[in-house]
């Protein structure tokens, strides 16, 4: 009889604690059960993704006798004769539009005197070099071939750190091979690859051969393109970057349109604040101006070596690479405003975006 007369006040307990855990505000704010799968996501990109193989002639001094020191003694100054021989690499590249191009990394078809692309369905077609961008280590391709499916792009500037992400090329010559990780970081730079460096860094497994292709997100949707990896073994340790799809869809659409990237420039050089430097109250961070080119963008808006720079555009400037990286995704026409500090004096001056100079 105890049990039964303490059973209905227990049963009505755990009833409302069911109910207020039910109608609690947290228990709608729990996140979504994540996917068992991708391959959805592969199925709608993977078409884009395609294998490239290249091939390079090289010539190299060569003599049976080379590698014999009497030769070595009496014929080191002679012409040595030259052998040829083929040199083959693999890579990977993504189809970015209908009619046909291809973008991929410019260090895999460097050199090359025959590309091949061989497509997800089974078809393959010799490539033609539209250009490239050594500055971000980009290249662009074009094929002809009815049907072509291009990849979606999208929206690298919203990735945030533990996004899942996957990675899709031909590693070793593994064709269609995919690997799947999140981004550890974004905006990396710094690190010397590149003269415009602003990757993103993901833990999806990258190898050689993964070099210009795609890293999507969990849609399908393309984040960046494939381009290094931080290794010591020569494999992937868990550290592979990828230039943004936004960055490199600009780089393709300039070399289409007018053969070369087109880059913002403001003729100005800046160099890192030295702790030592005695700041108005308030400021904690900028550039310092060492040098303005004359005639420049940057010397017409009435800036001068010593400046501090604040601010471009409203947005701090703070560090050298990334604030010159901003400069160079800016269109020459657009207007550019600085915050400035020249001594204890504030300024804002105003000016229009010129064209980096070719050389």
């Amino acid at each position: 009889m105890r049990w039964q007369t303490l059973g209905w006040p227990v049963a009505a307990g755990l009833l409302a604690a069911l109910l207020f855990l039910e109608l609690s505000p947290q228990s709608s704010e729990r996140a979504a059960p994540a996917p068992s799968s991708w391959a959805e996501a592969v199925r709608r990109a993977s078409p884009a993704v395609v294998n490239i193989y290249t091939s390079k002639v090289v010539r190299r001094p060569y003599h049976p006798l080379m590698d014999d020191p009497l030769y070595q003694q009496f014929f080191r100054r002679s012409p040595a004769p030259q052998r040829e021989r083929i040199e083959r690499s693999l890579g990977s590249g993504v189809i970015m539009s209908a009619d046909g191009y291809l973008l991929t990394n410019n260090h895999v078809i460097a050199g090359a005197t025959e590309i091949l692309v061989l497509l997800s369905d089974g078809r393959e077609s010799l490539a033609a070099v539209i250009g490239s961008d050594p500055g971000t280590d980009l290249a662009v391709l074009r094929i002809e071939l009815p049907d072509l499916k291009p990849i979606t792009v999208g929206n690298p500037s919203g990735a945030q750190v533990g996004d899942v992400v996957l990675a899709i090329g031909n590693p070793y010559g593994f064709e269609q091979s995919v690997s799947q990780g999140i981004i550890s970081a974004v905006g990396r730079f710094g690190l010397q690859l590149n003269a415009y460096e602003n990757f993103i860094q993901t833990d999806a497994a990258i190898n050689p051969g993964n070099s210009g292709g795609a890293l999507i997100d969990a849609e399908g949707n393309l984040l960046g393109i494939n381009t290094a990896i931080y290794s010591r073994s020569g494999g992937s340790q868990g550290i592979g970057l990828a230039i943004p799809a936004d960055s490199a869809a600009k780089v393709l659409q300039d070399i289409v349109q007018h053969g070369e990237v087109i880059r913002g420039w403001l003729g100005v050089s800046v160099q890192g604040m030295p702790a030592r430097l005695s700041l108005a109250e308030g400021e904690r961070s900028g550039l310092v101006v060492s040098d303005v080119d004359t005639g420049s963008p940057a010397a017409h808006a009435g800036l001068q070596p010593g400046d501090l720079l604040i601010a471009i555009n409203g947005q701090p400037a703070d560090q050298g690479r990334s604030t010159m990286l901003r400069i160079g995704l800016m269109a020459p026409g657009d207007a550019f405003s600085l915050d400035v500090l020249r001594g204890e004096k504030r300024l804002k001056l105003d000016g229009v975006v010129g064209q980096r100079p070719s050389h």
